[in-house]
Order: structure tokens, then C-alpha cells, then sequence
């Protein structure tokens, strides 16, 4: 977000104080960049610029104190430090009022204009410090709300996530159906710096093959039959954003040829014309199957593949991340109650053993149907509504008993955790253990109090 290497802005009307105060500068060790107009230093200026200014105060088109109140605007915690060989003590209690770092009195003394400059970069690199981890962490925790889950493989995910959307590159991302490769998608645009322009989804395999080169490319009126008005496709709509390509392994063959093209070029053609429209965009490709071993079956384009696979994340099935049923679970119960403006059912021991055991081979999407039917109170006997759970239940896949209660331990952690709103004392009086014994559980499950702080 910022840089740590600070310049130092000499802003003079006279050149031969700008040049005298550069060459004394630049050798005690400060990185310079000096200007005789103050409309041009302000030109280059900005919100967290890593800078600090030294100016004049008698200049004929801007005086210091002018140029101090634009530098306010841009950024308040800009150390600003007048100088001035007047020796005008009311200019500078009047610009010590106004915000300025110091006020210097020509002729500059060496020792006290060094250590004024010090000082002043010293807290202007700590500001701007500040500003980057409170960056991060406003990054992290939004990824966090973004991206739901606690088990090693989510959190890998969300850290790749974090690092790819800001790379812009296009990526593969593998998973079962209804695991969540779209909200991935939609994470890796929303915490890029092009989440201000579209983000265009289209699923290969939802349209027919005679109409997806249209959906894709756009076409021009009279192109084909029906073609009455032209129409702008998704790959020409997602321009300066994100086209996300769902199912991209159904993709037919004479199609993946014309993306190629797009990718290796970044030009399209609507279907009836020739000119080449230049296009801007980041692609992410999703897809159920190894587009690898398609590729040997001859059933997906290798360059292709090579094309896109500049990045490449695979979601596992919930079945294999445990950890993340119940944190789901208690996410989806909340945005149903918000929904269909219900109150929050009371989740029993029995509710959160048949989550547990579940298999959910309809991953998060199978998981938030429950959590729709346990808010509006159509579970019936069961907390799973699924033929599978029965199966599941009597079946030597079960986990083990001491795999279940560590799964119970943690949601009992987190419901007092977040309770409390992560308040240590508050949660080990609620769940009447030692704040000891509490730091030993979480530790051991690696929560963090922080999360329950922002998100309750």
C-alpha cells in the first residue's frame, strides 16, 4: 500500500537555496526531490505519499501557509516544515496553529534542520506503517468474512487468494459442485484493484453449443438469423474486470480455439465482423474435472490450459475440511434469519452431532439448503434433510468418537467466544473454565479472539 522510503520535498523560489539545501542534504544521506513552484510539488503529491515538505513561506503565486492548507487536504499527517528569514513570530505561531511540523528561521542552523528532518520522517514512516497493517488486517478480516472456514486448506486458500488478486492473473480453480469456486471467484475480483469494474460470470455448461460463441464473443445485427440488434458479449461486458468461465471443461472445442486467442491477443471479434475490439480483463476458469487428464483424452485444448493455468487453486470437498461445518453452518443460519425474518433456533447437541456426521456430498451448498430449513423450521426429524444422512449414520464411515468431540469442543468455544465478542475473562466465567484451561483449548484449535471481535 505504502512505501517505508521517505523523500524529503524542498519547495524555494530562489535556485540557489533550492541547490545549496539539496547538496547539503543529499550528502548527510536524505533522498531529495526539490521544486521552485509549489503548484507542481502539490501536483505529485497524495494521500500517503512518503514524504515530508520543506517550503518556504514568501513565494509570489503561493505563499507557505497556502500551500500548507492544500497539503492538509490531501493528507493531514503530511509533516509540513516552513521556513521562513523573516523572522515573522506571529506567521509562525499562526502556522503551528494551522497544523505545520516546525517552524525554521532563516538562516538554517545545520544541527537543528538535520534533527527536525529526522524527527519528521521518523513519524511520517510510522504513520504510514500504521496505515499499511491496519490495510492488512481490514484485508484479512474482510477475506475472512469473505471466505468462511477454519480448517489449514480454507485459511491456504484465503492466503493464495489475498496474493493472486492482487497479481490480476488468470486462474484455474477445482472443486466438486457446490463447494464454492464461484464465491472464490468473486473474492479473487472483490479484493483486486479492479473491483470496481464488472465481474461477468457464465457457465459453459448451461448454454448450448450454437449459442455460447454469441453469449461469449457478442455478434452484430444480421449476423445470423434472429440477430436483430447487435448484442455485446460477456468476454467484450467483463472489459477493465473479471470474466469468470464456470464449467470451462464443457466448453466446446471450436470455442476454446477462439478464447485462446483472446487470452494470447486480448482482442475480440463479434460474430459478423472483422474489427478487433482490444479488451483489458483478468479470467478465471472453474472446473469439476482434471483439465490435465482431459487434455490427454484430447478433450480440452493443452494450450489452452497452459494459457490460463498461470495460477491454479483446488477447493476440497467439505467432507475432508470438518472444521468448517459448523463456523458454515452458524453463517448461513444467520443470513437465513436475516432473510426470511425469522428468529435463531436453539442448535442441540443431537443438531450439531448430525451436522458433524454428515457426509455432505453436496458440499456448501447442500449446507446452507439446511441451514434455510432449520431457520424456517422444516428439518422435520432430521437437522440434514438427505437420504444420505441415513446411510451415514449406521455406516463404518463415522468418525471417530474422539474426532467428534474435538469438532464439539470447538463450536462450544466459538458459541462462548463469540458470545463474549472475544473478551477472554468474559468467555472462560461463560463457559465456567480457567482463563488458563480456555488459552490451552484455543490454542489448541487455533482461534483467533480477534475474529469474534469483528464479526460478532
Amino acid at each position: 500500500m505504502v512505501s517505508t522510503t521517505i523523500q524529503v520535498i524542498i519547495i524555494d523560489d530562489d535556485k540557489e537555496v533550492i541547490e545549496a539545501l539539496q547538496e547539503m542534504l543529499e550528502l548527510e544521506g536524505f533522498s531529495i526531490t526539490a521544486f521552485q513552484h509549489p503548484e507542481k510539488a502539490l501536483a505529485v503529491l497524495h494521500e500517503n505519499s512518503p514524504v515530508v515538505v520543506l517550503s518556504d513561506v514568501k513565494m509570489p503565486k503561493m505563499d507557505g501557509l497556502t500551500l500548507l492548507a492544500h497539503v492538509q487536504k490531501l493528507d493531514p499527517k503530511i509533516p509540513v516544515l516552513l521556513m521562513s528569514g523573516h523572522g515573522d513570530i506571529p506567521m509562525a505561531i499562526e502556522a503551528m496553529k494551522e497544523g505545520a511540523y516546525d517552524f525554521l528561521e532563516k538562516p538554517l542552523l545545520l544541527e537543528k534542520l538535520l534533527s527536525q528532518l529526522h524527527r519528521a520522517i521518523d513519524k511520517r514512516r510510522l504513520e504510514l506503517e500504521n496505515r499499511r497493517l491496519k490495510y492488512d488486517l481490514e484485508q484479512k478480516n474482510s477475506l475472512e468474512q469473505f471466505i468462511i472456514g477454519e480448517s489449514a486448506a480454507i485459511k491456504s486458500i484465503r492466503q493464495h487468494v489475498s496474493s493472486l488478486a492482487e497479481a490480476n492473473v488468470d486462474t484455474i480453480i477445482y472443486g466438486e459442485t457446490g463447494c464454492g469456486k464461484d464465491l472464490v471467484a468473486q473474492a479473487l475480483h472483490q479484493f483486486s484493484h479492479r473491483n470496481n469494474k464488472r465481474f461477468i460470470a457464465i457457465n459453459c455448461g448451461g448454454i448450448s453449443e450454437g449459442l455460447i460463441e454469441s453469449e461469449l464473443f457478442g455478434h452484430e445485427a444480421g449476423s445470423f438469423t434472429g440477430a436483430n440488434k447487435r448484442h455485446i458479449g460477456k468476454i467484450e461486458a467483463a472489459n477493465g474486470g473479471t470474466l469468470f468461465l464456470d464449467e470451462i471443461e464443457t466448453m466446446p472445442l471450436p470455442i476454446q480455439i477462439k478464447l485462446l486467442r483472446v487470452l494470447q491477443e486480448r482482442t475480440i471479434e463479434r460474430v459478423g465482423s472483422t474489427a478487433l475490439i482490444p479488451v483489458q480483463l483478468t479470467v478465471i476458469a472453474a472446473s469439476k474435472k482434471d483439465l490435465v487428464q482431459l487434455g490427454e483424452e484430447g478433450l480440452f485444448r493443452k494450450d489452452l490450459f497452459y494459457r490460463l493455468n498461470v495460477a491454479s487453486l483446488t477447493i476440497p470437498p467439505l467432507k475432508d475440511r470438518p472444521e468448517d461445518i459448523l463456523p458454515l453452518f452458524h453463517y448461513y443460519t444467520h443470513k437465513a434469519v436475516e432473510q426470511f425474518s425469522r428468529p435463531l433456533p436453539e442448535l442441540s447437541g443431537t443438531d450439531i452431532d448430525q451436522l458433524l456426521q454428515h457426509h455432505w456430498p453436496g458440499n456448501v451448498r447442500e449446507l446452507k439448503n439446511a441451514a434455510d430449513r432449520f431457520v424456517l423450521g422444516i428439518s422435520e426429524h432430521s437437522m440434514v434433510a438427505s437420504p444420505v444422512l441415513e446411510d451415514d449414520i449406521h455406516s463404518h464411515k463415522l468418525k471417530s468418537y474422539e474426532s467428534r468431540m474435538e469438532l464439539y469442543e470447538r463450536h462450544i468455544l466459538e458459541e462462548g467466544l463469540r458470545a463474549t465478542h472475544g473478551q477472554l475473562s468474559e468467555a472462560a466465567e461463560l463457559l465456567n473454565l480457567s482463563r488458563k484451561t480456555l488459552y490451552r483449548k484455543i490454542k489448541k484449535h487455533q482461534l483467533n479472539k480477534e475474529q469474534f471481535k469483528i464479526t460478532a
